[in-house]
């Protein structure tokens, strides 16, 4: 059984960024840098550790105007398909109530379109391109 945990430690940081660094961003090549944009500090991390390594993770942000953002989320290569996901959206949809949001949204790659509409978003519309390559799309979801 695994637990979603709220990262608040440097350390715990610096494996979710390993993580994101190692899926979103390796593959493409992409510099380390671009797996954070510096607000860590203000958003909610959560993560799954196994063996004390992150095998999991995504990040709700508060964009104001009671709208939250999900960005980062990734799940180790080795863990995909055992419902880590579920679980880290779940959590993060769980503390987005709590700080009063009442809409959330992300920019899914086209490869993980299914995957969110399987967790109740919705596709708002075809958003952009991430270098070139990848096709986002806008995605939405009300929390209650």
């Amino acid at each position: 059984m695994y637990t979603v945990q709220i990262a608040n430690t440097q350390n715990q940081i610096e494996g979710i960024i390993n993580l994101r660094y190692d899926i979103l961003r390796e593959p493409w090549n992409q510099p380390k840098e671009t797996s954070t944009d510096g607000m860590e500090d203000s958003a909610i991390n959560a993560f799954i550790e196994d063996n004390e390594k992150v095998i999991a993770c995504g990040r709700l942000q508060d964009n104001g105007k009671g709208i939250g953002q999900i960005r980062y989320m990734a799940v180790d290569a080795n863990y995909q398909g055992k419902g880590l996901g579920k679980l880290i959206i779940a959590k993060l949809e769980e503390e987005a109530k709590v700080i009063g949001l009442t809409v959330i949204e992300l920019q899914a790659r086209e490869n993980a379109v299914e995957f969110y509409k399987s967790q109740g978003y919705i596709v708002k519309e075809t958003s952009f391109k991430l270098w070139d390559i990848i096709q986002h799309y806008l995605m939405t979801k009300a929390i209650k």
